[in-house]
């Protein structure tokens, strides 16, 4: 049987392949991911996070799915938001990633139910969730229609879905921004994280990732309505949002 081919930053593998080589990024990553998210945004990411909760508006009682979560920086915004009658659910592919996500909510005093598993086959029922969120991880997703489809699936007729990720950046700014990737981040990786290519692939994956339109697009097609984007930074990175009507 035929492996059909992906890409995997710059290079081209089969789709069996990227989970493996996706998966190998964050291991190697993940006890140092948020001082490198600090050092490389200088902070802007808690901004551009920050934008994106405020955009979710979780309310007391709600649920909330956060998809390739990570370290849960969002989850334990929306934890705090819906509250004790609320569902909170972190999840990522990566166990290595989900690990360090647990242990931070947990020295916060927040206990939340976490899985790893994979956004293209999300193990929950339809209509379930009021709102679904993925920050820095559809990028990653072989699949990228079909995880966006599972999104919609599981969220409530009116919930929305967020998706915070980076994008393509202005024009006037795109030589400093492909200089600052393919040369001052790996570098940055090698020496702080002890992990160059990890971060070259980062600068390779936002190259491949789909523009504003594009992924506006994507959402359309996967069955939400009201989509729209907020280009924070320049557009370094992008809020896309929309809603499920039916």
């Amino acid at each position: 049987m035929s492996d059909e081919k992906t890409h995997f930053g710059y290079q081209t593998v089969g789709e069996s392949e990227k989970a493996g080589k996706v998966a190998e990024v964050f291991h190697s990553v993940a006890s140092r991911y948020d001082l490198m998210n600090d050092l490389m945004s200088g902070g802007l990411h808690r901004i551009w996070k920050s934008f994106t909760i405020g955009r979710a508006a979780v309310r007391p009682g709600m649920k909330v799915l956060d998809i390739a979560g990570g370290t849960g920086d969002l989850a334990r915004a929306f934890a705090r938001q819906a509250g004790p009658q609320g569902e909170v659910w972190l999840t990522d592919i990566n166990d290595s990633m989900l690990r360090v996500g647990r242990d931070r909510l947990t020295d916060d005093g927040l206990i939340l139910p976490l899985a790893v598993c994979d956004a293209e086959k999300l193990p929950f029922p339809d209509n379930y969730f009021d709102r679904v969120t993925v920050a820095y991880g559809l990028r990653n997703m072989t699949h990228k229609d079909r995880a966006l489809a599972e999104m919609t699936r599981v969220l409530v007729p009116g919930g929305k879905l967020l998706v915070l990720e980076f994008s393509h950046i202005a024009k006037p700014l795109a030589p400093v921004y492909d200089w600052y990737s393919f040369k001052v981040l790996p570098w940055l990786g090698k020496k702080v994280a002890g992990d160059s290519g990890s971060y070259q692939y980062l600068a390779e994956s936002i190259r491949m990732h789909p523009d504003q339109e594009t992924l506006k697009a994507m959402l359309v097609a996967a069955g939400l309505s009201r989509v729209q984007y907020f280009n924070l930074t320049a557009g370094l990175t992008a809020v896309h949002e929309g809603v499920k009507l039916g």
